[in-house]
């Protein structure tokens, strides 16, 4: 009998973190960058309503683009919506890259990046961190004639680390101008540095630049899928060809209306990311578990130094019904992911930090 057969793509399958542990109930999760607060009060109440399952959403997201132009002051035209930012980065990848293109990826960002590069057919290069953050020198030299895109995430998953504004201009300006440059957005929200601008505001001129967010972190809306991408008419009439028809529902596309009209909730979650991930870093910091200083809304922790390895404290930490990021499929050695979760789970973090370390 000869069946169909597909493709054959050497991909390794995304492999997110843990988030059920056999015998142990509803583990406190800190393992998935998740937002702390969760979603704004009014979105909640979307799911108080009666709601017309039967019909199609708009298969344009009008509503929540509108949203987005009048709230960023972008031009509508200039914006795709996807399930998640993970669909934008599909499509951005499925519009630009052909078979044997080059792309390039710190050697520790977001999987998704080299993934969809791959299946794509393209050809991944590495380009060194240093010190665990984004190297404009190492990424620039990896470039050559058949380099196609060149993937930023500002912060950095799984790191935490940023570079400043200047850095991200300068990368663009020595990267040729046929280059895309994709720059992942997905927790400027949480950065308040003074030296950090968002991919949004550096390139909100640029015709060459792609920028992605998503509402599924300080938002608090993972489990809707909903993400956007910014780029030039070109590049999203381009992306908008491979953007499959209803690729967001309807009530998430009323979920993400909601969400960008409360700008009291987005405060608060800032307000409150800013002061437990200070309290964390200072109790990190005194048991000798290296770590970054506070950016986003997580921490990437080595345990070189430590009382325990990473997997003797993933264990610890299990045991006391708190889950943390396992970070081998990364290949990041000896260290495990936090997230900054609310004040009941931050509390109890710190509790086992500081009665096992």
């Amino acid at each position: 009998m000869s069946l169909p057969k597909s493709k054959n793509v050497n991909v390794e399958l995304y492999v997110g973190g843990i988030s059920k542990i056999q015998n142990i109930k509803n583990p406190l999760k800190l393992s998935a960058n998740e937002s702390a607060l969760g979603p704004s009060p009014n979105v909640i109440n979307i799911f108080k309503e009666k709601l017309d399952l039967k019909k199609y959403p708009d298969g344009n997201s009008e509503n929540l683009r509108g949203m987005i132009s009048r709230n960023f002051k972008i031009d509508q035209d200039q914006i795709i919506i996807g399930a998640g930012s993970d669909e934008i980065i599909s499509l951005i990848c499925q519009s630009f890259i052909s078979k044997n293109d080059e792309v390039i990826v710190a050697e520790q960002s977001f999987l998704m990046y080299r993934i969809y590069s791959q299946l794509n057919g393209a050809i991944v290069k590495y380009a060194k961190n240093i010190e665990n953050k984004f190297s404009v020198d190492e990424t620039l030299k990896l470039v050559s004639e058949k380099t196609k895109i060149v993937f930023i995430a500002n912060p950095n998953n799984p790191t935490g680390t940023y570079i400043c504004d200047k850095e991200m201009i300068r990368l663009r300006k020595n990267l040729p101008e046929n280059i895309l440059l994709m720059v992942d957005d997905a927790y400027a929200e949480y950065v308040t540095k003074k030296d950090y601008k968002s991919g949004l505001e550096i390139f909100n001129t640029s015709l060459n630049t792609v920028v992605c967010r998503t509402f599924s972190k300080i938002y608090g809306l993972a489990n809707l899928r909903i993400g956007w991408g910014f780029g030039s008419k070109d590049i999203i009439q381009s992306a908008n060809l491979f953007r499959p028809p209803f690729n967001i529902s309807g009530i998430s596309e009323k979920a993400g209306c909601l969400a960008l009209e409360d700008h009291e909730w987005l405060e608060k979650n800032i307000v409150h990311n800013n002061k437990w991930s200070s309290i964390l870093f200072d109790k990190i910091k005194l048991k000798k578990i290296k770590t970054n200083e506070p950016v986003a809304n997580f921490f990437l922790l080595n345990f070189d130094n430590a009382k325990l390895n990473s997997e003797e404290a993933f264990k610890v930490f299990l045991g006391n019904n708190i889950l943390l990021r396992k970070m081998d499929t990364y290949g990041i050695k000896n260290s495990l992911r936090l997230t900054v979760g609310n004040e009941e789970e931050n509390t109890k973090f710190i509790e086992i930090l500081e009665k096992n370390f």
